[in-house]
């Protein structure tokens, strides 16, 4: 068994040895007819890199001859093929603008716009690829509407939207779990504004309840009661829009709690008013009394200054 592995080993390995002999002696040829027969012959192979490495070679001999336009189409699946999207993207593009007549023009249309989605990371990094997947694809189906790639090209438009609509969610749920109450219930509207047809918009909406209570609950006394009405107003809204939704049982339970708080703080407020009139009333009839010593001290200073001037009158 060892003895068989062994064989095929060394088979592989002089068969490789063969190939990049024949690799090199190619490319110091002279003739360009051959050249591009075996660059095609490896491309047909599926060794895309050593392909395109011989029709890069070939761009000057062919450029302006109707054969280039065969050697760039396979020479921009090559990258595609590597999975260097970002190569294969800028050279879909190129073919287009070189080619805008050709057979492949649509094709290569749609490869340009997929090749963006290629690009498109993982939810947690920057999207910038996956909105210009979006907006490549759109594009491409409002130029070619009979295409049989417009089906795909919708596909790609959802699983991108989709990622969006992920990242947009895992920030605002950060600012809820952060305990910044009010970013996390604006993200979460937002996010009910830009994905309104999502199946999970009435997630979107009982999250922005609860933050909205959890931000009532943490403001000061003054700002409390109108920020628990909006927490009122919220689910106001998530009744007439999901009557049949799974969180209604507990997004009435914040609707309730918030109305108690109304209640309470209404009743707080108003003891408050009617302490502070009391003491109002209190202070005015204090400072009554005040007022009457002193009106009473004045007229008495004021009858011995008379008395005086008048004997000094009558002296004279």
């Amino acid at each position: 068994m060892r003895k068989i592995f062994l064989y095929i080993t060394l088979f592989a390995m002089v068969a490789a040895s063969a190939c990049n002999m024949e690799l090199r002696r190619i490319e110091k040829s002279k003739d360009f007819a051959k050249k591009l027969t075996y660059a095609d012959k490896l491309y047909k192979k599926k060794k895309y890199t050593q392909a395109q490495m011989l029709y890069e070679e070939l761009f000057p001999v062919y450029k302006g001859t109707d054969k280039f336009e065969p050697i760039y189409y396979k020479y921009a699946y090559c990258s595609y093929y590597v999975k260097d999207y970002v190569q294969a993207a800028f050279h879909f593009k190129n073919y287009l603008d070189a080619f805008p007549n050709s057979p492949h023009a649509t094709e290569v249309d749609y490869m340009q716009a997929y090749c963006y989605y290629k690009q498109s990371p993982k939810v947690s990094l920057d999207q910038t690829n996956t909105v210009k997947a979006i907006s490549a694809m759109q594009t491409y189906i409002n130029n070619y509407p009979t295409s049989d790639k417009v089906a795909e090209a919708n596909l790609v438009i959802e699983l991108c939207r989709r990622k969006l609509e992920q990242k947009e969610y895992n920030s605002a749920e950060l600012y809820f779990n952060l305990g910044y109450y009010k970013s996390a219930a604006i993200a979460f509207k937002n996010l009910m504004r830009n994905y309104p047809d999502s199946d999970k918009s009435d997630g979107y909406k009982y999250m922005a309840i609860k933050a909205y209570y959890q931000y009532a609950k943490n403001s000061i006394l003054e700002k409390q009661k109108e920020r628990y009405e909006d927490v009122v107003t919220e689910y106001m809204d998530f009744a007439d829009h999901y009557p049949s939704s799974k969180m209604k049982t507990d997004a009435e339970r914040y609707y309730a709690m918030a109305k108690d708080n109304i209640k309470t703080l209404d009743s707080q407020t108003a003891k408050i008013e009617k302490e502070r009139a009391r003491r109002a009333k209190a202070e005015k009839e204090k400072e009554l009394p005040n007022i009457i010593n002193t009106n009473t001290s004045n007229s008495i200073n004021i009858k011995p200054l008379e008395n005086e001037q008048n004997k000094t009158q009558s002296n004279q």
